[in-house]
């Protein structure tokens, strides 16, 4: 690597961890459930959810972290409230989240009536509590069918029906409403529909929601473009979160307790650990040119670790019991096209570079044409976001940090190993440091 390289690189490398050190903790968005059932006081829901989010007024359909959120000081300072503060503060607001609930009984919406309210206690303020409350919705003795949805802004639900046969179990995105359902039951899905529902569930925890693994990948790529190491590390990486997934989720790997005297969570560590892994493959890819031997055995070990991470999300709203194994399918095969999607994208951006790179030809037009994306990628995102979202910053400084030495890279071919140098490495070191930090702040931030 030239000197100028390493010198724009490891400013850039400092700008992007500063950046990164001057925001607020992460709180992630989680999916709301509810447990929907029959009583002779009418239809109860019991919701658990994240009472913060919903009253500071979070966007949860387009927020992935409560931090990237406009009204981030507003939720902090509510996370911090008391459980019977937030209980209060809950009470006010439920007349307009109640306004925004929609359950349809045989086609007339029903009147939700809030009847408990319990907060959770404040714990580690570095991760998100989830409080529950209870709401009822009166029903004719002669009510028939039910159908449930609410407003995009509150995110996800999973919705869960108790108390009968065949109970319908349901994830629903951010807006959408559930089928109509038989309030005697009998509507369970089928294990069919199970699978084909937990696709997007599987792919949704890549893009955009696991940066993480997203870097992890992009990792990966970086070290060969060629589809045969490729493919090997992602198969490992694959099968080994496989297992570790399914022995969470069937209740043989918890990640619910603490470690080092009840000091840490356990989930934190794991988090943390994921973050190493992916400074691990940044540094390998910085001394190696090709996939050696162990390369696939750490791969797999660190599949087991990322498996955890996919587990501990998936533990929030749980697979559906009577249809476990195609909704654990689904979501794995939603995972691993997430996964080809985020390389074939890299493969599309990279593919003219390293054309060239083996041919020795050099293309001013086509260093031309990689600054030219980094200039309009820059100009239609930037005003969006602001730069007040975390992991907008991370995505479009190393997303410009690329492009920019591809650009250099397709102009200055047969000098050296133009893609390796001015892009992978680069691109590797970016990740790394960006891995550094998630593993500096996931333990002690």
């Amino acid at each position: 690597m030239t000197k100028v390289t390493v010198t724009k690189v490891l400013s850039s490398c400092v700008a992007l961890f500063f950046t990164l050190a001057s925001m607020a903790q992460a709180h992630e968005v989680l999916p709301s459930i509810a447990d929907m059932t029959r009583t002779d006081d009418g239809l109860v829901f019991d919701v658990e959810l994240n009472l913060e989010s919903f009253i500071a007024g979070i966007d949860q359909a387009s927020t992935l972290d409560t931090n990237d959120a406009a009204e981030a000081e507003f939720y902090d300072e509510l996370r911090a409230l008391e459980p019977a503060e937030l209980d209060a503060a809950f009470q006010e607001f439920w007349p307009d989240m109640a306004s925004k609930i929609n359950v349809i009984v045989d086609g007339t919406r029903g009147e939700p009536e809030l009847t408990e309210v319990t907060a959770a206690e404040v714990g580690n303020f570095e991760l998100p509590r989830n409080s529950q409350i209870q709401f009822v919705v009166p029903l004719s003795d002669d009510a028939d069918k039910v159908a449930v949805g609410w407003a995009p802004e509150f995110g996800a639900l999973v919705l869960r029906q108790m108390g009968v046969d065949a109970p319908y179990d349901g994830f629903l995105e951010a807006g959408s409403s559930s089928p109509e359902v038989s309030l005697a039951g009998g509507d369970q899905a089928s294990g069919w529909q199970t699978f084909v529902n937990y696709i997007p569930v599987g792919f949704d925890h890549i893009v955009p929601k696991g940066l993480d693994h997203i870097l992890f990948v992009l990792g990966l790529f970086f070290l060969s473009t060629r589809m045969g190491p490729l493919l090997w590390q992602i198969s490992a990486f694959t099968l080994a979160h496989t297992i570790t997934l399914a022995l969470a989720a069937l209740g043989y790997v918890n990640l619910s307790g603490t470690l080092f005297g009840g000091s840490i969570e356990t989930i934190v560590v794991v988090e943390a650990l994921i973050a190493l892994s992916i400074v691990y493959v940044a540094i390998e890819n910085l001394f190696t040119e090709g996939l050696s031997p162990w390369r696939p055995f750490i791969i797999f070990g660190f599949g087991l670790l990322h498996g955890l991470g996919f587990a501990s999300v998936l533990a929030e709203f749980g697979l559906p019991q009577n249809s476990f194994i195609p909704a654990l399918i689904g979501f794995n095969i939603g995972v691993e096209i997430g996964q080809i999607a985020v390389v074939a994208v890299a493969y599309l951006i990279v593919m003219k570079a390293v054309s060239l790179d083996k041919t020795g030809t050099a293309s001013k037009m086509t260093a031309a044409g990689y600054l030219a994306v980094m200039v309009v990628l820059m100009a239609l995102i930037i005003p969006v976001s602001g730069w007040a979202n975390g992991s907008d910053v991370i995505i479009l400084i190393v997303t410009a940090a690329i492009l920019l030495g591809l650009s250099a890279a397709s102009s200055v071919v047969g000098r050296y190993d133009s893609y390796r140098e001015m892009v992978a490495m680069p691109g590797s070191i970016l990740i790394g440091v960006v891995a550094v930090y998630w593993c500096v702040e996931r333990l002690f931030l």
